[in-house]
């Protein structure tokens, strides 16, 4: 990257830390398929990992220092430290500490599994949460709204519904997912869950550890139904039985849960679909065709 650019991410580093702070080294990091990311090691030690994104992205980096901080002040499960963002030319910027990070290890899964269910154990006062962020580069609407299934409905699946109509999805997605939002509220018979903290984003890819402590990353949180952050970890693989295993330990799920997740996974599979294309499309046809049959 740019010296001038680094010097001027340095120099609010060292604002925001109270320390100055010099670049001993610098190197691009890989993984990310949104945005750049920058590793800074400072000459006293200090290290930081940057993302960068184009200046248009700021707000998408302060949605998402907000979600570290809110996602830390819950002390439940490690998150890399947010410590400031902004904008240089041409680039916006979040930095967070530096972890050393590895896969998770099959104790470290176990842990996971407590340690989400702790997290889901903070609440606030409705679903959604006090600004907006984004899922990946997808806008998250999150307005305080009393009722969990006109929560989901109306700011999870029927944007991403809308979105996918003027992406070309096909009619039979389209009419069966507009079926589906009318008859959401038979999915959930008895069911009243509590607002609780999400990650909102938590597949294998946005799960590390260190030193044999957990760590979750790249969030998209609001407060809904803890079950849609597990039926996130079970579209895409990567969390083990002892994981699940050990959140149901802690608290165990209601048996709709079985049902309800596909209607949860089909969030994340419309998402796919509006970013990456067709073949996610024929996917979430097919989970509709299955949760409408469930209903009859």
């Amino acid at each position: 990257m740019n010296v001038d650019r680094v010097a001027e991410i340095a120099a609010t580093i060292s604002l925001a830390s109270g320390e100055a702070f010099r670049v001993a080294r610098q190197f691009e990091v890989g993984g990310g398929c949104i945005n750049r990311g920058l590793g800074l090691h400072g000459v006293d030690g200090r290290r930081y990992f940057v993302k960068l994104n184009q200046a248009a992205r700021l707000e998408m980096f302060a949605a998402e220092f907000d979600g570290l901080a809110e996602l830390h002040a819950a002390a439940a499960i490690r998150v890399p430290l947010p410590l400031t963002y902004g904008e240089v030319p041409g680039n916006s910027f979040l930095v967070m500490e530096w972890l050393d990070l590895e896969r998770v290890a099959w104790q470290a899964q176990a842990r996971l599994g407590e340690q989400l269910a702790g997290l889901h154990a903070t609440t606030w006062q409705g679903f959604g949460w006090w600004r907006d962020n984004t899922i990946g580069a997808t806008p998250q609407h999150n307005p305080l709204t009393p009722d969990w299934v006109t929560f989901f409905r109306d700011h999870r699946l029927r944007p991403q519904l809308q979105w996918a109509a003027r992406n070309g999805a096909s009619a039979g997605l389209l009419d069966g997912g507009q079926r589906l939002l009318d008859r959401l509220a038979e999915f959930f018979p008895g069911y009243a869950p509590p607002p609780s903290l999400l990650h909102g984003d938590l597949w294998g890819g946005n799960v590390g550890c260190c030193a044999g402590e957990p760590v979750v990353f790249d969030p998209a949180v609001y407060f809904g139904d803890r079950e849609t952050d597990l039926a996130m970890t079970e579209l895409f693989g990567g969390f083990s039985a002892a994981f699940h295993a050990a959140y149901a330990a802690v608290w165990p799920l209601d048996p709709g849960y079985a049902t309800r997740k596909h209607v949860y996974q089909l969030y994340h599979l419309l998402n796919h679909f509006n970013l990456f294309g067709e073949s996610y499309g024929r996917q979430s046809e097919g989970v509709i065709e299955r949760l409408l049959a469930e209903i009859g």
